[in-house]
């Protein structure tokens, strides 16, 4: 299968280098001098430094040439730059397929990724989603991995899984694209708080509690919205949500580590150099919980911590001075 590639961070580069293994595979870039250096070094020094790039997986700049014959469009940027590079394929007159990695809510307007997809695309183009417990640095380096792809058309989440399943990347398909995509989002929420809670040394006990109840707030959320309850249970909810929330290489646990030390978030923000989905994401689906008038303390307090410089003891007294209640799965 043709398969252009659209972004190459980290991501972008990992699922390259791994798709390259069976596919014809383009990776493209909007700056063309960051695509000059990986022609250069076969290496994203700056992503992925000290993984090569195979020799068969191809590099370009110019987009018309990237999407030529392309059988399926994957992008892989944040999820700033989804609505732009949809924008780009329409203008492009690409008819191909397409499937995003990009995790949250669009800054302003609360939506989903397959909603701004919506707005953007022929409706009668097939899309999805790819989410699930992968680091790009792991998944680069050949580590096994599985992930979730996910569509409304459910023929079309079987045959890309299958088309793209490599012998370290297992997918799984599901047609439960909301919920598939709520878990990605609000899972990096919580991994904030639980960087927030080791930072402060507060112990396996509390980490254990917080993640339980992220848990219950991520499907509490997600339901309301139309997931299906299971979904959360999955890869892409309960898998995602351990891997993000405890891994070392979670930019979003980094997040609440360094806030846990004193910093703050412009400090924060730069020390990482790279985007933290958790941050923005916190502030819509806090503004769409109210909205719908879903509790989620631990994103209320998140939010409070990111956006209201409360201090985070004083987030972690928030959270355990609630009022005692009855504990549920939602």
């Amino acid at each position: 299968m043709k398969l252009a590639i659209l972004g190459a961070g980290a991501w972008g580069t990992a699922l390259a280098i791994r798709f390259a293994e069976r596919h014809d595979v383009t990776l493209w870039s909007i700056d063309a001098q960051s695509i000059a250096e990986l022609q250069n070094d076969r290496v994203n020094t700056r992503y992925l430094p000290g993984i090569p790039l195979p020799e068969s997986l191809q590099l370009n700049a110019n987009l018309a040439e990237t999407l030529h014959h392309a059988e399926l469009v994957l992008i892989a940027t944040p999820m700033a730059g989804l609505r732009p590079t949809l924008r780009k394929l329409r203008e492009s007159r690409s008819t191909a397929p397409v499937l995003w990695v990009c995790k949250g809510l669009e800054a302003d307007t609360m939506l989903l990724p397959h909603q701004v997809a919506a707005e953007e695309m022929d409706p009668a183009i097939p899309r999805g989603t790819l989410s699930g417990p992968s680091f790009a640095q792991e998944v680069a380096q050949g580590l096994p991995a599985a992930i979730t792809l996910a569509s409304s058309q459910e023929d079309f989440a079987r045959s890309m899984a299958a088309a793209l399943n490599t012998p370290v990347l297992r997918l799984y398909a599901s047609s439960d694209i909301i919920g598939v995509e709520i878990g990605g989002a609000v899972k990096n929420v919580i991994a904030i708080a639980a960087g927030v809670c080791d930072g402060l040394q507060l112990g396996f006990n509390a980490r254990a509690a917080l993640l339980t109840r992220g848990l219950a707030e991520m499907a509490r959320f997600g339901t309301a919205l139309g997931g299906k309850p299971e979904t959360f249970m999955g890869l892409s909810g309960v898998g995602d949500l351990l891997l993000t929330a405890t891994g070392d290489l979670s930019r979003n646990r980094r997040v609440g580590l360094l806030m846990a030390q004193g910093l703050d978030l412009d400090g924060v923000l730069k020390s990482l150099g790279h985007v933290a989905e958790g941050v923005p994401t916190a502030k819509e689906v806090q503004a769409q919980a109210e909205r719908l008038g879903i509790d989620m303390p631990i994103t209320r307090a998140i939010c409070h911590l990111l956006f209201e410089n409360v201090a985070p003891r004083d987030v972690v007294a928030e959270l355990m001075g609630r009022a005692p209640k009855m504990e549920s799965a939602q």
